[in-house]
């Protein structure tokens, strides 16, 4: 950042003598949110998070020297990102990371963003982690992803336990390459393997870095579950993420049915298999895994009530109808 873009020398010298203030420029930029549906605190924060990229500054310094000019070229950077904005990309990929967990994770147009519903999945994870390690008297766990994406779920379970180790798998290279950049960044790419791959076929295709056959103690995936048709994809929420983490299939289902149909000879005898689904598939998902052999199948709810995830046990019947030979 150049000296003379932000002026400094003189930080509470009024815009009337010339220039446009950061007040201004904010005030000017919630307006325009604003008008797009955004309330006055959303508005005023996301008008903040895109100015600070641009000063550097902190949100404490916005506040305190908002009559601070800025010069022009900082200015167009600003509205850069503003248009961005207006336009329906999301703040994340605009800034290239975003919160989730505990953690500061990258993100890119590549993977979906992290949101806050999927921390049901890392906590029912943990949950059921735990409850084996006591069951079983086993000090480590063996988890596997299916559909990593950012690495948003590896990441805030190996910050929680961290002698645990994970397998991660993704059919998108670009998604393993954010995967790579925030499971190496945060510290945890010593105890995690990443495979290139489409659901288990990653795991049959690359065994020369597995077991045999592996056998997993959670798998855990946030598989992509809205409908091909569904109008939602057309929402501007969702119209900048990619399609592939998000459809599948007519009814949204296509690739739950997959995973559940192949989990069983990847799962421990006493194994669990973990599910986000959409708030209305929690039936048809449990089905699934009825069908499929699995006990203990229940439906947990996400922070605005709704049916997110759903989970259910390896056993022998489950293994049976897969047709592992016992």
């Amino acid at each position: 950042m150049a000296d003379n873009d932000i002026d400094s020398g003189a930080p509470h010298r009024m815009a009337a003598e010339g220039g446009t203030t950061i007040r201004q420029i904010l005030r000017t930029a919630g307006l325009a949110l604003k008008s797009r549906g955004a309330g006055a605190d959303e508005a005023r924060l996301e008008s903040e998070l895109l100015l600070l990229e641009i000063v550097g500054k902190s949100r404490a310094w916005l506040r305190a020297f908002d009559d601070t000019m800025l010069g022009s070229e900082m200015q167009a950077r600003f509205h850069d990102l503003l248009d961005r904005r207006l336009a329906g990309e999301p703040l994340a990929y605009i800034l290239g990371r975003k919160d989730f967990w505990s953690l500061e994770l990258q993100v890119s147009d590549a993977v979906l963003i992290p949101r806050e519903d999927t921390e049901v999945l890392v906590v029912e994870a943990l949950r059921l982690g735990r409850q084996l390690i006591i069951e079983s008297g086993q000090a480590v766990l063996d988890v596997l992803e299916l559909g990593t994406g950012s690495g948003a779920i590896i990441c805030a379970l190996a910050s929680e336990e961290t002698d645990w180790q994970y397998t991660a798998t993704d059919v998108s290279t670009e998604a393993l390459a954010v995967a790579t950049t925030n499971i190496t960044g945060h510290g945890f790419a010593g105890q995690t393997t990443l495979l290139t791959g489409s659901w288990f076929e990653a795991l049959s295709s690359e065994l020369g870095r597995l077991p045999a056959q592996a056998k997993f103690d959670l798998i855990v995936s946030n598989p992509p579950y809205i409908a091909l048709q569904d109008p939602h994809l057309d929402a501007p929420a969702l119209r900048h993420e990619p399609t592939l983490a998000l459809s599948s299939g007519p009814d949204g289902l296509d690739s739950i049915r997959c995973i559940v149909a192949d989990a069983a000879p990847w799962l421990q005898p006493k194994g669990w298999l973990l599910l986000e689904h959409g708030y209305d598939q929690g039936p048809a998902v449990r089905d699934l895994m009825r069908a499929a052999g699995f006990g203990e199948i229940a439906t947990v709810l996400d922070l605005a009530g709704q049916p997110r995830v759903t989970m259910g046990r390896n056993s022998l019947t489950a293994l049976q109808t897969a047709g592992v030979q016992l």
